[in-house]
């Protein structure tokens, strides 16, 4: 007869999850593989809102503008986490995520624009970003094909990218193979709070009981119902409209990520070239414009002149969960129980290592990592306060 002590196992608890993006897939994942039994919920097929309509950019130093420097450090922790996430999910899928080290360049596409470049090539060295200066001829020798009006280019070696579509699919099976339920097409109408817990979650109109709730539905978050005022993220949706064209595979006009005024170019492996994106206060409005994809064309065409004979392979919209300080939403809320992981604007893909691993282990044990300790909802009490009585978002 054996004399080891018994070892008792704390009951993992069940979760059901309110988004089926990058963030509910993965956080879902993380759980499931934990021990936890966990039910992701999606309004339409999983993972095909924003985090489809993504670039896939890793740009924590070249994305980074005045005021953002409380995020910086948020977002190159994450950054530097990229490379083991991305073999870990491999491994756990089956499936590639095309991660991508070329770097990116930042280009002026005339020499008027030369000078704003400048001041925030100037802005990131003074922020202790590695990033370097080139002149045109520079740049060129990086991506030949760059047009001869471009003057001046700042290099960012750190900068990389990922195929989001295929993070999204592999997000999905590994969150399948740890053992996770997934409801897709199945809309959730309120969360169930009873005496300042959550208690589940209702799905037209019968209740799905959970001892943990995560609401990670992107630009849909603040809208679903049951939740008080204190514990509603204040998020909404930024529209942004996409489109791509299709490179010859075996030779493609570029490898680096390109930036230039009013627009970003990102090469993918099989050919397809993706230009994005508008930033527009739409709400929902889900209609693609001729003006909006003009002027996508035209900014490419400025400074990538050889995309003219290209074919024009897909366009869509998407829509960006942004919050009232364009940073991301992370923990617990004032009701126990109901955890938050929305409002990450134009930095999902970026921020998903870190959101997944510091939002699962807070579910898990209550850990609470420091790095995301200034991104909980509660920065955002007073404002609620004043706005509970007339809903409104500001």
């Amino acid at each position: 007869m054996s004399n080891a002590p018994t070892v008792l196992q704390k009951k993992r608890p069940t979760v059901a999850v309110v988004g089926g993006g990058i963030c509910g897939l993965g956080i879902g994942w993380r759980l499931a593989a934990a021990g936890c039994k966990v039910d992701v919920f999606d309004r339409g097929k999983a993972g095909r809102e924003a985090s489809w309509a993504a670039a896939g950019m890793l740009a924590a130093r070249v994305e980074t503008e005045p005021g953002e420097e409380p995020l910086l450090a948020l977002n190159l922790e994450s950054q530097a986490d990229w490379p083991a996430f991305a073999s870990e999910l491999e491994a756990a899928s089956g499936l590639t995520l095309d991660y991508r080290d070329e770097g990116t360049l930042v280009v002026a596409a005339h020499r008027d624009d030369a000078a704003e470049l400048r001041n925030t090539y100037e802005f990131h060295k003074s922020l202790d970003l590695d990033v370097t200066w080139l002149t045109g001829g520079q740049a060129r020798r990086i991506e030949p094909h760059l047009a001869p009006g471009v003057s001046a280019a700042v290099l960012s070696e750190g900068d990389h990218q990922v195929d989001n579509r295929q993070l999204v699919l592999a997000l999905r099976e590994a969150f399948l193979r740890a053992g996770g339920t997934l409801h897709e097409e199945t809309a959730v109408d309120a969360i169930d709070i009873e005496g300042g817990q959550a208690k589940g979650i209702l799905v037209a109109g019968e209740r799905h009981e959970a001892d943990m709730v995560l609401l990670a539905a992107g630009a849909w978050s603040y809208d679903i119902d049951g939740v008080p005022p204190a514990a509603r993220p204040p998020v909404r949706p930024l529209k942004g409209q996409m489109l791509s064209l299709q490179m010859e595979p075996r030779a493609p006009i570029m490898d680096h990520v390109l930036w230039g005024p009013g627009i970003y170019i990102v090469p993918r492996r099989d050919g397809t070239l993706i230009l994005g994106a508008t930033v527009e206060e739409k709400g929902f409005d889900a209609d693609l414009t001729a003006g909006g994809v003009f002027r996508l064309l035209e900014a490419a065409w400025e400074i990538l002149p050889q995309i003219e004979e290209l074919p024009i392979k897909e366009m869509w919209v998407g829509f960006r969960p942004t919050s009232r300080d364009d940073a991301p939403i992370l923990g617990p809320t004032p009701v126990d129980g109901l955890v938050v992981a929305t409002g990450h604007h134009r930095n999902g893909v970026l921020l998903a290592p870190l959101t997944i691993d510091a939002v699962s282990a807070f579910m898990l044990d209550g850990t609470l990592l420091k790095s995301i300790e200034p991104f909980g909802i509660d920065r955002f009490a007073v404002r609620q306060n004043r706005t509970a009585s007339t809903g409104s978002q500001e």
